[in-house]
């Protein structure tokens, strides 16, 4: 009977030991996450906060790797996931104003439809979804047009991130060639 124990425990032993040694792939457009005020959780341990947290957004950072991006990988006209894999996510700490219209306080998924010279970025309460297989435009809560600008240098990684203007923060997309700023004030 103990020989059986102990063969018993052997076996879990391994079996728990291989499952730990098993991990996953790396992932070619790993999650980030951005924050305003930029650096939200250093300056927090470091009891240097100034502002209280406003936003974070959560989003997967494909790569170009020499393809074509926008009119090919990402079709103009078409609704966009915003990134990679899960459906990119903005959380609001508080009450703003997009495109001069109230947004409450909550988390939202992030779309975007991509066209040459502008993008509509949209607010939809549908979270914790995968790519925009499952858009569904009646739970938008709102839509906001912004310009296009092109850029001299090539942003490899896509990318968002926050920047502190007057009243507000501005989000920045980039990718490729291509930079637009979506005003966010409060």
């Amino acid at each position: 009977m103990k020989q059986l124990v102990l063969l018993a425990g052997f076996l879990a032993g391994v079996a728990l030991a291989r499952a730990q040694s098993t991990t996953s792939t790396l992932d070619s457009s790993p999650l980030d996450m951005s924050y305003y005020p930029v650096n939200y959780p250093v300056l927090k341990i470091q009891d240097k906060v100034s502002e209280p947290l406003l936003a974070r957004v959560v989003y997967s950072r494909p790569q170009k790797r020499g393809r074509k991006l926008f009119g090919d990988l990402v079709a103009y006209g078409e609704v966009w996931r915003l990134g990679a894999n899960e459906a990119t996510e903005i959380e609001l700490f508080r009450d703003v104003k997009v495109d001069n219209k109230s947004l409450k306080k909550g988390r939202y998924t992030l779309y975007a439809l991509v066209n040459e010279d502008r993008w509509t970025l949209i607010f939809n309460k549908e979270t914790d979804t995968w790519g925009a297989f499952r858009y569904d435009s009646s739970k938008d809560v709102l839509r906001a047009t912004v310009p296009v600008e092109k850029q001299a240098n090539i942003t490899e990684a896509f990318s968002i991130a926050f920047q502190k203007v007057e009243k507000g923060a501005d989000l920045i997309i980039t990718w490729d060639d291509v930079l637009v700023k979506l005003p966010i004030a409060w």
